[in-house]
């Protein structure tokens, strides 16, 4: 499954809630203002199972660039689109 944040609004609670559920044949993608959950829980993206994706251009357009953990992979949008083509079913969040 791929999981698409867009939002920064949720707590650790109900973020890691959802992180529970991953797996190793699954994909986290944060785009928009969902980038800053990385810097909001940084901690619930090291020990989740799937790999974790962000759009390059919201994280440039934001300034965060130099404060991405290396183990997060920065993608474009036509990676993205390649991502949706790998991962089914997808829920946005």
């Amino acid at each position: 499954m791929l999981y698409t944040f867009s939002e920064s609004v949720y707590d650790s609670v109900e973020l890691e809630r959802y992180f529970q559920l991953l797996t190793d044949r699954d994909a986290v993608v944060l785009w928009q203002n969902g980038v800053v959950l990385l810097l909001k829980y940084p901690h619930l993206f090291t020990k989740n199972g799937a790999p974790c994706y962000v759009m390059e251009d919201d994280i440039r357009a934001r300034g965060l660039k130099n404060m991405i953990p290396p183990f997060i992979n920065l993608i474009s949008m036509s990676e993205f689109v390649t991502l949706t083509e790998q991962f089914s079913p997808q829920i946005a969040l």
